[in-house]
Order: C-alpha cells, then structure tokens, then sequence
C-alpha cells in the first residue's frame, strides 16, 4: 500500500541554523522557508538525491510543534512521510485495520499542495505516520 519515503520531518528550534547546517555544514540543496498556517508550521525542505528532509518550525502559539520542542528543546525526528496513490483507499484500508487516523479522518492540503492525512503514532512504534498522495 505505501510507496516511497517522501520525507523526514525534523522539528527544529533554529530553522535558519538548521538550514544552515544542511546547506553549509553538509553541502545539501536548501529551498527558501515556507509557511503552512493550516498545520501551524514555517518549513523548510533539504533535497537529496532519494528523498527529502522537511525542517519544521512553529508557526505561532498554537502550533503543533510547540509542544514536541517543548518535550525535544533540541530538536528531533517528528514524523516520516509515505507516498500512497489514493489517501481515501489507504485511509480506508488502514482504519479496517484498526489503525487511527488523526484529526476529522479527512485529508488537508500538505505542503507539496497534496492531499496528507497523518495516523497516530501508538499505532506505529511511537511514530507519527504521515500520508501524501502522488
């Protein structure tokens, strides 16, 4: 059912050092800061060669993110991103499964302009899972 690994996102508390360290430190492509006020968040993307790193930065009080660097002041992994060719059919299959979806069940916008939806981590070894249609 899931495709290729989209992307790791890295919930960061610095993303201009973060992006930074990628571009400067390890020579890695860098695209210009995003913001995403649906998801509460300002990212940053690191293309490489197989796949891509997402920086994540909180996007006012109410981001998401807040309360991950609140518990990670450093930073850390937040979620993995899959590909999957239909969300509903993979949302579907998932939720026949047992599996937990993550807000209304419904896909929002990424920030690929994609639809996601994201499956609860105690489902998946502790991991946020997200879902992004191709």
């Amino acid at each position: 059912m899931i495709g290729k690994l989209s992307h790791v996102a890295i919930a960061v508390p610095d993303l201009d050092a973060a992006a930074a360290t990628y571009r400067d430190t390890l020579g890695a492509t860098v695209g210009a800061p995003q913001d995403e006020p649906d998801h509460g968040v300002t990212v940053v993307f690191i293309e490489l060669p197989n796949t891509k790193i997402e920086l994540l930065h909180p996007l006012g009080e109410d981001s998401p993110i807040n309360g991950f660097l609140a518990k990670n002041p450093s930073g850390g992994i937040h979620h993995m991103c899959f590909e999957v060719d239909d969300i509903i059919a993979a949302r579907d299959h998932l939720l026949a499964r047992g599996a937990r979806v993550l807000g209304d069940g419904n896909p929002k916008t990424g920030a690929h302009g994609k639809p996601v939806l994201f499956l609860h981590p105690r489902d998946f070894n502790g991991t946020l899972i997200e879902l992004e249609e191709v």
